[in-house]
C-alpha cells in the first residue's frame, strides 16, 4: 500500500503513536491524530505534532471520523472491540496495529518474542547476542523504542528483534516473522481479553502467517505455550530448563545444550549464565535458540550469556543502605512475575507490591511468600485486595502506604542488615504512573533519597 495522499486516522498518541503519527507523515500521508485525552493531559507531546502539520482530534473517541478515513492505526491501549474500530470496520476502513504497519514498512527479517513474562529480557538478550555475531540487529518494539521509528531505517541484511504485547496481536494482519517465540502463558490483561482463552489466541497470533521456512519457539515447561505447538505452520522448536529433549534448548549435566537440527552444541555451564533466577534461565534458552537460528555461532552465545547484565527495572540491584539490599522490579507488572523475582532473591525479603487491577488473583503470589518475604508493604488500587488475600492466607505482616517513598522507608524500617527490599508489584502501574519505568525510577529516586537521609 502507498500512503502519500493517504487519510490516515492514528488512534492513541503514546509514545508508539507519536511514531506512527511521524512515519506516515514522511511517507506523504495525510495523518488525523486522536487521543481520548485532553490537550492538557498531552501537554508537550502535542506541540511536535502541531508543527508536523498534524490534524488535531482531542478529548473524545474518533466515532465522527472513521468514515472520513483510508486507514486506522491504532495503539496498544485501544481494544479491538471499541465501538468506533467495529463501526469503521463495518465500513470497510482496514484497521492495524502500529506493530503490522512497522512490520509493512521493513524490510528485514524479523524475531518477534511474546510472552506473559520476560519479554523485554529475552528480547534484549537476543539483540546482544546477534550484535556479539556480527550482525546489525534493532531490539524494538514494546521494549520501549517502537518498531515503527526504525522500521524504515533497515535493509534485508539486518535484524529487527521485537518485543511484541498481546495488545499489539490483536489489530495485525500480514505480520510475518522469520522466527517467532512464546516464551510463557500465564493469567494476566484479564481485564481486556476477558477469558484465558481469548488471551491465549491473541498470543497465538504471532505465529498465524508462519509458513514452513519460518521458526516458532515455544516453552516445553508451560502447558498453555507448548499447547500451540500444533497450530503452528512452521518449524517448531521447544526450550525447557527442566526435561531432556530432541531438538531445541535443554540444560544437560548443568550444560545449556543447543540442537537446532546441526547435531547437539555444548553452549556453557548454567552457573556461568550472569544473570539469576530460574527464569532467567529460561530467557537465556529461548535467546540463545532464537540467535542460533539466525546464524549466531555457539561461542557468540556463550560469551554474551556470561556477561549480559539484565535489563533496567527487572531484578534491578539498586543500592545497599544499612546492610539492607534494594531491588527495583517494577516492571513486575502481574503476579507470575513476581513470583519469579521472589524466587530469585537470596534472604529474607520485606515486599513492595500493589498498583493497578487488572482483574487478577493473588492466591498463588501470596503462597509464593514461604519463608522469603516477611513482610509487605502494599499501594495503589488493589491494596486491598493484597491485604485481603494475605490474611486469608494467614499472612497478617501487611502495612499499607499512599506512595513509593513511604513505602521505601516503611520496607527499611522493616529490615535487618542481610536483608532485602523489592519492589516487584505484581500489578500494572497506571494508576499512580505513566508506566512501569516512571515507577521504577520513583522507586530508584527514594531508595537515592533514603541513603542521603541515613548516611
Amino acid at each position: 500500500m502507498t500512503y502519500q495522499g493517504k487519510t490516515v486516522l492514528v488512534v492513541g498518541l503514546a509514545r508508539s503513536g507519536i511514531a506512527v503519527v511521524k512515519a506516515l507523515k514522511g511517507l506523504g500521508a495525510k495523518v488525523i491524530a486522536n487521543d481520548i485525552k485532553t490537550r492538557q493531559q498531552l501537554d508537550s507531546s502535542i506541540s511536535e505534532l502541531e508543527q508536523l502539520g498534524v490534524e488535531l482530534y482531542l478529548g473524545d473517541t474518533p466515532d465522527a471520523l472513521v468514515n472520513k478515513v483510508d486507514l486506522m492505526v491504532i495503539s496498544p491501549s485501544v481494544p479491538i472491540d471499541s465501538p468506533f474500530v467495529q463501526k469503521a470496520q463495518r465500513l470497510g476502513c482496514e484497521v492495524i496495529s502500529e506493530l503490522e504497519l512497522a512490520y509493512r514498512l521493513c524490510s528485514a527479517p524479523i524475531v518477534a518474542i511474546t510472552g506473559t513474562n520476560g519479554k523485554t529480557t529475552a528480547v534484549t538478550l537476543t539483540g546482544e547476542i546477534l550484535k556479539k555475531a556480527g550482525f546489525n540487529a534493532y531490539v524494538v518494539g514494546n521494549i520501549g523504542v517502537p518498531f515503527v521509528s526504525k522500521a524504515l531505517e533497515m535493509d534485508d541484511g539486518d535484524i529487527a528483534v521485537v518485543e511484541v504485547s498481546s495488545f499489539q496481536l490483536e489489530a495485525i494482519r500480514d505480520f510475518h516473522p522469520r522466527v517467532a517465540a512464546i516464551l510463557n502463558i500465564t493469567p494476566d490483561h484479564l481485564n481486556r481479553h476477558k477469558t484465558m482463552e481469548n488471551y491465549i489466541a491473541a498470543k497465538a497470533r504471532i505465529f498465524e502467517n508462519c509458513t514452513p521456512g519460518d521458526w516458532v519457539v515455544l516453552n516445553a515447561d508451560n502447558e498453555a505455550a507448548a499447547g500451540l505447538a500444533g497450530k503452528a505452520r512452521a518449524q517448531v522448536l521447544f526450550f525447557s530448563r527442566l526435561k531432556p529433549l530432541s531438538k531445541g534448548a535443554w540444560v544437560e549435566d548443568g550444560t545449556v545444550v543447543l540442537d537446532i537440527g546441526h547435531g547437539k552444541e555444548a553452549i556453557c555451564g548454567v552457573d556461568d549464565i550472569f544473570i539469576p533466577g530460574e527464569h532467567n534461565l529460561e530467557n537465556a534458552l529461548a535467546a540463545s535458540l532464537m540467535a542460533r537460528i539466525m546464524g549466531a555461532t555457539p561461542e557468540d552465545i556463550a560469551i554474551t550469556l556470561k556477561t549480559f547484565k539484565g535489563v533496567e527495572h527487572r531484578i534491578e540491584y539498586v543500592d545497599t543502605i544499612g546492610g539492607v539490599k534494594f531491588y527495583n522490579d517494577s516492571k513486575g507488572t502481574n503476579p507470575d512475575a513476581s513470583i519469579k523475582a521472589i524466587r530469585a532473591m537470596k534472604g529474607p525479603t520485606v515486599l513492595i507490591a500493589g498498583g493497578m487491577d487488572k482483574g487478577s488473583s493473588f492466591d498463588e503470589f501470596i503462597d509464593a511468600f514461604g519463608n522469603t518475604v516477611t513482610h509487605m508493604v502494599v499501594l495503589g488500587e488493589t491494596a486491598d485486595k493484597l491485604i485481603k488475600t494475605a490474611k486469608e492466607k494467614g499472612f497478617d505482616r501487611v502495612y499499607r502506604v499512599s506512595s513509593i517513598e513511604e513505602g521505601v522507608r516503611k520496607a527499611f524500617s522493616l529490615a535487618f542488615p542481610g536483608y532485602n527490599v523489592l519492589l516487584s508489584p505484581a500489578c500494572a502501574s497506571w494508576d499512580m504512573f505513566k508506566d512501569y519505568e516512571e515507577r521504577g525510577r520513583v522507586f530508584k529516586s527514594a531508595v537515592k533519597a533514603l541513603k542521603g537521609e541515613i548516611e
